[in-house]
């Protein structure tokens, strides 16, 4: 029976498939609609067309052997639309879109645009649902002003079109978050999985199964790592695990109770993925790999979460990653969060063996300056504490079933070809970087702990026009002999060496974070300023734009998540001066990551700690002193009121050693002890970390 109801559903889907399809082409060849609508909706169609048709050739087999020039033209041809010279005119572009349809119209039939270009992953993974609800969507709008004009009535009003919009939203919330929290924990789905183990690795033809962009660098990583010996692909996978592991070890954390791992990278590492994939079945860990998303459903801002390929245009993806404003009230809200509880409950026993993430990053792209549009949609201050309420809540769901203090990560990088011409040269340094004697780290940053341990407060200053001028407090231990404030962090979950890092007490937290040039999530901030009060955020801006409400709004949505203020989570002191004067000699410490330029200075986060949800997991620094500073005056509202505990977001902002006046440590009697002066570590045993400094 179940089998007879399951090829129902299959027949069903197939039909409705096939109806749309048929619509589809009719409206790409003569749209019944006026004239101003005309253009949006065969350009539409012939898009959706061309991605029904990709799914056709992937049926076929074609991207699986066809000739590289085919491939290359066919993968160009779903993405050539959103390139630079031709997105002024394209309806993926919001501005374009209102400009031809109308302010709200255009907003919300951009959107709708966006979304039909989220039917590229679909086609390619062969997932038909996921096809037809957003042609059945497509069409529907489509007939709404075609019977309009038929029956010479008046066109849907914008109301009537955001609400068709909002209902197929929350009708197919369920079933999106099902199969995305699925795709998260159950090895099952394997999709990419078979990709990285069953394709011929040496040659490039197989970066075109997934459908992700592919672009000339892409296809030159994935060459240079087939040129590396199987040795030297072994070793970086190898730390890159050993990593993962060690972070259980340290923690405690029983490994061996765990069965999948959930492995994040970008298209071309594929070799690389694969020989981890072997060390981690050694570990008793299947792997989870599931595709980063620009869909309305699982959009996080301009964050990705999985893996990916290159960036067709980066403005196209900030310009629709609030679209959700389009839609967002508290009912929605709630459904999402009764969905997304759900759907964790029906795979919990996977969620349960859920390991953690491990994470390829990588850098050397040129930098992102995003143009805010006043056509994007943007969240409204009501909706912006809903986006905080749900960003938080959800976070509340998925611990319940994938619990933090039992599960672990590990984050690695390395560079792409986009670097440039000395890109080979800049991975070999990385991979150095990534191997760095731990030893030597690990007690010279004992040192500065040691010093640290009893002070009252740090007082931190800029200089070179740096304006940072901080009082940070320090959590006061009742046993130095015993007891941590800083945990020593080595090579293990965050890779490379070079960090200790505590939970500051809020109270007592004042003053300036001001940095004159840092990216963040992809995204540029000039002059970023901070000002805290009592540990919290008290108010904020930047350079980036000529009107300071601009600058305001910017921060306030891609640093602080649309919070009103958030607590400075981490205080921490970078120890990696190679890794700076790496930066320094190829000229790239503006491409590095947050994971590499977090240890070339003094860093600061705003959100939770570094040890959010975690905080009752007992940890220890190598010379057996228990770390006790792992939780503030926000974190632990988790004891009486959790909602208010956490923020689901945890942002580090590194100031340079070269705009570094001094780290100085103060303790209750007045004494002092400079820990860093002038951008050079001054603090006895120290001095060897300034070797760097004079190398190049």
């Amino acid at each position: 029976m179940r089998k007879e109801y399951g090829y129902k559903m299959e027949t069903m889907i197939e039909e409705r498939y096939e109806l749309c399809r048929e619509r589809i082409s009719e409206i790409a060849q003569n749209a019944e609609v006026g004239e101003e609508l005309k253009a949006y909706f065969t350009c539409a169609a012939k898009l959706a067309g061309q991605i029904l048709n990709a799914y056709e050739l992937v049926g076929q087999g074609f991207f699986a052997g066809a000739p590289i020039a085919e491939l290359r033209r066919a993968n160009r041809a779903l993405y050539e639309e959103l390139f630079s010279q031709n997105y002024e005119r394209c309806y993926g572009n919001p501005a374009y879109a209102c400009k031809m349809l109308g302010a709200d119209r255009g907003k919300m039939l951009s959107f709708l645009y966006a979304e039909l270009r989220c039917m590229i992953p679909c086609a390619f993974e062969r997932r038909l649902t996921d096809l037809v609800i957003r042609m059945e969507l497509f069409v529907e709008v489509y007939n709404m002003f075609s019977y309009a004009m038929q029956e010479g009535e008046p066109a849907p009003s914008d109301e009537t079109l955001r609400d068709t919009m909002y209902w197929f939203v929350s009708d197919y919330s369920e079933t999106t978050a099902q199969w995305r929290v699925a795709t998260q924990v159950d090895p099952a789905h394997d999709f990419a999985v078979r990709i990285v183990m069953d394709s011929d690795l040496n040659n490039v033809n197989y970066l075109y199964k997934y459908g992700e962009f592919v672009t000339p660098e892409t296809e030159a990583l994935a060459q240079y790592l087939a040129s590396l010996s199987d040795e030297r692909i072994q070793l970086i996978a190898d730390t890159y695990t050993q990593g993962y592991r060690i972070g259980f070890e340290k923690a405690g954390k029983p490994l061996e109770k765990k069965e999948t791992v959930d492995i994040i990278y970008v298209l071309g590492f594929e070799r690389i993925v694969r020989a981890a994939i072997g060390n981690f079945a050694k570990m008793g860990l299947k792997p989870v790999i599931y595709r980063a998303s620009d869909s309305i459903f699982h959009r996080k801002g301009m964050g990705k979460s999985g893996y990916y390929g290159a960036d067709a245009n980066k403005q196209y993806r900030f310009d629709h990653k609030d679209d959700i404003g389009l839609f967002l009230d508290k009912k929605l809200v709630n459904r999402k969060l009764e969905v997304l509880q759900l759907a964790y409950e029906q795979v919990k026993d996977q969620a349960r063996g859920y390991a953690g993430p491990a994470v390829i990053e990588v850098f050397g792209e040129k930098p992102f300056a995003p143009q805010t549009k006043q056509e994007a949609c943007a969240l409204r201050p009501e909706q912006q504490k809903l986006s905080a309420e749900y960003r938080g809540a959800s976070a509340e769901i998925v611990n319940r079933y994938i619990i933090g203090e039992e599960r672990s990560f590990t984050v690695i990088a390395f560079p792409l070809p986009d670097i440039g011409e000395r890109f080979e040269e800049i991975f070999d340094e990385t991979v150095k970087l990534n191997t760095l004697d731990y030893k030597t780290y690990e007690r010279v940053q004992a040192l500065m702990i040691d010093a640290l341990n009893t002070a009252e407060y740090v007082r931190i200053k800029g200089m070179n026009g740096n304006r940072t001028d901080l009082r940070v407090a320090l959590y006061p231990v009742k046993n130095p002999d015993k007891e941590a404030v800083f945990e020593n962090c080595v090579a293990d979950v965050n890779i490379p060496v070079g960090e200790i890092f505590t939970s500051p007490v809020l109270a007592g937290t004042n003053g300036t974070l001001h940095v004159s040039h840092v990216f963040l999530n992809e995204l540029e901030y000039r002059n970023l300023e901070l000002m805290f009060e009592n540990g919290m955020i008290s108010d904020y801006t930047c350079t980036n734009f000529a009107c300071e409400e601009e600058n305001k709004k910017y921060v306030k949505e891609n640093v602080l998540f649309n919070y009103d203020t958030l607590p400075m989570g981490e205080f921490a002191i970078g120890t990696n001066t190679t890794a700076y004067m790496t930066a320094k000699k190829y000229d790239i410490s503006h491409l590095f990551p947050i994971l590499i330029a977090e240890k070339t200075g003094p860093h600061f986060a705003v959100g939770d700690t570094c040890y959010s949800r975690e905080e009752d997991v007992k940890l220890y620094n190598e010379d057996g002193k228990e770390i006790v500073a792992k939780d503030n005056e926000v974190s632990l509202l988790r004891h009486s009121d959790p909602s208010k505990a956490y923020f689901a977001c945890h942002t580090d902002i590194t100031i340079p050693y070269d705009e570094l006046g001094e780290i100085t440590a103060c303790y209750a009697d007045k004494t002092e002890c400079t820990i860093i002066k002038n951008g050079r570590f001054v603090l006895a045993g120290t001095q060897e970390l300034n070797k760097a400094f004079d190398e190049t």
